[in-house]
Formats: C-alpha cells, structure tokens, sequence
C-alpha cells in the first residue's frame, strides 16, 4: 500500500490520512481566516495538496480539480492579503457592494451551469455513473460546489465579509455530497465548516462596524 493509500479503520469505515489531516488544514484554515491571520493562505495550501491526492485516490475527479483550484487562489490570496492595500496598510474587511453582490451571484449560477455541462461531457464528475435525474443532480450538485467554492475564496482573498455568506450556501450542499462520496471524514468536517463559517460571517461583521464607527468619530 502506498501513502496516499495510507489510513486507518474507524467504525468499520477506511480513513485515510491524507482525508484527515488534508480535513484537519482546512479547519485550521477557517480558523486563521477568522483571525484574519496571513496563515490562512499556506495552510489552506498546504490541505489543498493532501485533499486532491485523497481525492484521486477515491476517483473523484470533480472534487481532485476543486483542490487545484483551492491550491491555485490561495497563491492569490496569500500574494493579496501580503500586499494589502495601495497604501501598504492592512486589508481591510468590507461587505460587497451591490455590483459584486450581483456579479458574484451571476458567475455562481452562469459558472455553475457551463461546469455542469464540462463535468458531464468530459465525466468529471462521479454523479454521470448515477442514473437519469440522479446522475444529472449529482454533477449539478459537483459543478456548483466547485464553482461556489472558488467564488468564495476568490471573495476572501478580496476581504469581502459576503464570502462566509457563499460558504454557507455551498456547506448546504457539500455535507450531503461528501458523505454520499465516501470521504466521512470530509462529510463530518463540512459540517463544523458551517458552524465556524457563521461564527466567521459575526466576527468579520463585527470588525467592519467597529471600523466604520471609529472612522466617523474620528470624522466628527
């Protein structure tokens, strides 16, 4: 057995490493996004390469590009977040505003429906071995997380406070889909995903009111 088949029973269910501890990076990901910690960048990196090779090991094609994606936005958000603003000062958290509301909204449901159609064509995604309606709600289901995913990440590297927003939307997808999978662990950890992606939405909230309030006093 190679390491990237590498695991463990648990309930009678195989783990493997590269689930858990790739699982395991990405909470500390969410964490650190909380905090707004610059870390969050080579950590999420950092799982991104273990969950794409558990991924290809469980043939989940969909899932094994949505880590290539996460890999390559964290170089993004890593480089955005350490240049900050034109000022050289720190990124500062803002809600979007209506046009990037609307664009994201837009990229989500238009990006969704090409994936989709890619996904089914060219079988990247494990719902085209389902039949009929299943199969075709199951790739729906693979293209919207992938593209989800990628929106809101591209929205964190942006400081945009909507960006916990999206990652409920996709949580509300990806629970059931990982399970229905295989990765239990990946299934188990969408769900606290959800938890501390409504704590993140309070905090990153929090801090923008905060500013905003600071700003107009200082203003007065």
């Amino acid at each position: 057995m190679n390491w990237a088949q590498a695991g463990f029973e648990l309930f009678g269910v195989k783990v493997l490493w590269t689930d858990l501890v790739g699982n395991v990076a990405a909470l500390a990901t969410v964490l650190l996004a909380i905090r707004k910690s610059i870390w969050t960048w080579p950590v999420q990196l950092t799982g991104s390469v273990l969950l794409l090779v558990a991924s290809i090991s469980a043939h989940i094609t969909g899932n094994a590009l949505k880590q290539v994606m996460f890999g390559v936005l964290a170089v993004y958000g890593w480089w955005k977040w350490s240049r900050g603003t034109s000022g050289g000062q720190e990124l500062a958290v803002r809600p979007a505003t209506s046009f990037e509301r609307l664009a994201l909204v837009a990229v989500m449901l238009a990006g969704t429906a090409v994936a989709g159609v890619l996904f089914y064509v060219f079988k990247l995604s494990w719902g085209v071995k389902a039949p009929g309606l299943q199969g075709y709600a199951l790739v729906a289901a693979d293209a919207y997380i992938f593209v989800g995913s990628a929106v809101a990440t591209w929205a964190q590297g942006r400081a945009l406070v909507d960006f916990w927003i999206i990652w409920v939307a996709v949580d509300l997808v990806g629970v059931p889909l990982a399970f229905s999978s295989g990765l239990y662990v990946s299934g188990a950890v969408y769900g606290i995903f959800f938890v501390l992606v409504l704590v993140g939405f309070a905090n990153w909230l929090k801090e923008y009111r905060s500013r905003s309030v600071l700003v107009l006093k200082e203003a007065a």
